[in-house]
């Protein structure tokens, strides 16, 4: 799998508006926070822009790390499976 881009988290912030376009460049975002995942399907009418922004923003209001768009899914924060998950889908 070749990278297209890499973003150093520490060096570039994401806000809510970079965040959500992030999202909209995949069909699905799953979240892991803790051991607890959460996938939400882009096209699904319950998922709202507040919705997303509970799973893509951290405490700084900033966009989680890791964030990883594999395919035409984004994994944000990290759980190993989870990421295996994503690269089999993606």
């Amino acid at each position: 799998m070749a990278i297209a881009e890499t973003t150093i988290a520490n060096k570039v912030r994401y806000d809510a508006d970079e965040a959500l376009a992030l999202a909209r460049q995949a069909a699905e975002v799953w979240a892991a926070k803790g051991k607890k995942i959460t996938r939400l399907r882009l096209a699904d009418p319950a998922t709202t822009d507040e919705l997303l922004l509970a799973h893509l923003l951290g405490p700084s209001g900033k966009l989680r790390a890791p964030a990883i768009r594999i395919g035409e899914v984004l994994v944000i924060g990290f759980d190993p499976g989870l990421v295996d998950e994503a690269l089999g889908a993606g």
